[in-house]
């Protein structure tokens, strides 16, 4: 199993939107096969993607998926400093 953490902070008036389109963002990727979790969590402006992945194929099919693809070509100018991300691996 594949762990992944995306962290990322809107700019503080594009807290609704940037939510709206992680929302989205999530109701799309749960649908894919090797999507074990994909969870959301958020304060005022702080956002968590907490995600697992069956395997390495599911989540480079993941990478090229067009929801994910339109969120990254969106979300630039809507955050401070990028995303972080953080990947790690679990054999449980």
């Amino acid at each position: 199993m594949i762990a992944i953490t995306a962290i990322l902070k809107s700019k503080t008036d594009n807290s609704e939107q940037v939510l709206s389109m992680l929302t989205h963002l999530v109701t799309e990727t749960r649908k894919e096969l090797a999507c074990i979790r994909y969870d959301l969590h958020y304060n005022e402006n702080e956002f968590v993607l907490w995600e697992e992945w069956e395997n390495q194929d599911g989540l480079d099919l993941h990478n090229k998926a067009p929801h994910l693809l339109n969120f990254i070509d969106e979300i630039g100018g809507l955050v401070e400093g990028g995303i972080q991300i953080y990947k790690t691996l679990s054999t449980f």
